[in-house]
């Protein structure tokens, strides 16, 4: 087993609850995550919650993300929402499968603003080779307010050994 095929949720569970006090697992997972991705991990998003299908996720507002309108830039808006899903995503999928997102779409609702949470729940259609599956995340404000939906399109598909 390579350091890229360790399973996602397997890495969680045996970190997250490390020293749970100070955060110790929470802050090796996000090392991890940064290594494992780095661009994802470059926007600085946190997971809270990571389960089978579900992932909650924390992004606090610093200057690197900000737009000219001193709010969240839309693009780190799509990036959370983005990794929101895939995380989700990837909790579910079977050690056969990849997925690759080849579209998203994204609706900005109000300036978002602050800490914000990103939450998917998701369930995976059962299929033979590949398929596609719609992943959508909420970006939520501190006043639980939508800020942002986030709609990832995912590539599903069973890689076979030559």
């Amino acid at each position: 087993m390579t350091f890229r095929s360790l399973p996602i949720l397997t890495v969680w569970q045996r970190l997250s609850g490390l020293a749970p006090g100070i955060g110790l697992g929470r802050w090796l997972f996000h090392l991890f995550i940064r290594v494992y991705n780095p661009y994802t991990g470059s926007l600085g998003a946190r997971i809270m919650t990571l389960d089978k299908g579900y992932a909650k996720t924390r992004l606090i507002e610093r200057r690197a993300i900000r737009n000219h309108l001193n709010s969240v830039h839309a693009i780190a808006l799509s990036n959370l929402g983005e990794f929101t899903s895939g995380i989700a995503l990837l909790c579910t999928l079977d050690s056969d499968v990849r997925g690759i997102p080849v579209e998203i779409h994204s609706q900005y609702l109000i300036k978002a603003r602050g800490v914000l949470t990103g939450e998917s729940n998701i369930e995976i259609p059962s299929f033979a080779d590949s398929c596609e599956h719609w992943v959508e995340a909420s970006i939520r404000n501190a006043d639980n307010e939508v800020v942002a939906i986030i709609k990832v399109l995912w590539k599903l598909e069973r890689l076979h050994e030559s």
